[in-house]
């Protein structure tokens, strides 16, 4: 099971980088805390002292065809902010 599904590089999320670092990840729904932690200080070569989570639920959405009503809905996933120690920094761009 891979814990750290992929990084989060939007503006707030860069801005939040530079400012505090604090890095988000996309993770494993079924991912706690510690292997959070675990996995970015084992991938990124950083210490963690704090990992926050949220999960997002899936949105519903419909759309007007000229077939009828198609229903759908986006995924859900567990999204985790990780405040990395000062001085230390992760640098997403680098195994591009």
């Amino acid at each position: 099971m891979s814990v750290l599904i992929k990084p989060i590089i939007t503006e707030k999320m860069t801005a939040d980088s530079e400012l505090y670092n604090r890095y988000g990840f996309i993770v494993d729904p079924s991912a706690n805390k510690l292997q959070i932690k675990e996995a970015v200080e084992t991938t990124y070569g950083v210490s963690v002292e704090k990992v926050r989570t949220m999960n997002y639920g899936p949105k519903r959405k419909s759309r007007y065809t000229k077939t009828g009503v198609q229903h759908g809905k986006t995924n859900a996933y567990k999204k985790a902010i990780v405040d990395v120690a000062d001085g230390e920094a992760i640098d997403f761009y680098n195994n591009l």
